[in-house]
């Protein structure tokens, strides 16, 4: 068979699964989350002036004073909690091809942001640290959206939905699943049989909203969907 030929049959015969709607761009999170991405959120003055910022957990202490590109910071307070009448948000900007994630202290129509890094980096030091190991192996890329792509064995004609396996079913349904909780997803799975050794081969692009994934539940319901396919 030709490459052409393969091409072609994987494209009209990998399968596609969609929960429709828009890539969430912007999601509510409690305080505990800001801690788990690994950082502190901080009472104090920055130019002279009150306000809240971040910085890396336990880099920074009370009375500490430094200055970033210029601008002076004075650290009053590390807080436990968010303050009285705030609430944490956070979204998805993207520039030149980069995505940053952007967090913001809002209380009615005001919003302080206290945070942006690239979202590709923080992200890939979260799931580091929660040991989300199949999330770190198969991310391919970040944006709105965060991809994962996982395949083993040699790629051939997909089989259709009715020779899936048991343990393609149950990986779809788990997905169907996190998707839901997301918001959004795609899936195009390609499933080829088995090898020699009955082994499964297939390819597996999944598409999840990047910000949904910075919630731990949601994460750690992802990776463990991927781990259902040997590597």
């Amino acid at each position: 068979m030709s490459i052409d030929r393969l091409r072609e049959l994987q494209a009209l015969n990998t399968l596609v699964f969609e929960t429709l709607g828009s890539p969430e761009k912007e999601r509510e999170f409690k305080f505990k989350e800001l801690k788990r991405w690994g950082f502190d959120l901080i009472r104090g003055k920055i130019g002279g002036k009150d306000t809240y910022f971040t910085a890396e957990t336990g880099r920074r202490k009370v009375g500490d004073r430094y200055t970033v590109e210029g601008v002076e910071y004075e650290v009053s307070e590390i807080l436990s909690e968010l303050p009285k009448n705030k609430k944490l948000f956070a979204h998805i900007e993207s520039y030149d091809g980069r995505a940053y994630i952007v967090c913001q202290l809002r209380e009615g129509e005001e919003n302080l942001e206290i945070l942006r890094v690239p979202a590709a980096s923080l992200i890939l030091s979260f799931f580091k640290k929660n040991k989300l190991n199949q999330l770190v192996s198969y991310m391919r890329n970040v944006g709105i959206c965060i991809e994962f792509v996982k395949q083993r064995g040699q790629e051939g004609k997909p089989v259709p939905f009715e020779e899936l396996p048991t343990v393609a079913r149950k990986f779809l349904r788990t997905a169907k699943d996190v998707e839901k909780e997301a918001g959004f997803g795609r899936i195009a799975l390609a499933y080829y049989g088995e090898d020699k050794e009955m082994k499964p081969r297939y390819r597996i692009s999944w598409l999840l909203p990047t910000i949904a994934m910075f919630e731990l539940e949601i994460a750690q319901k992802a990776d463990k969907a991927l781990a259902m396919f040997v590597s």
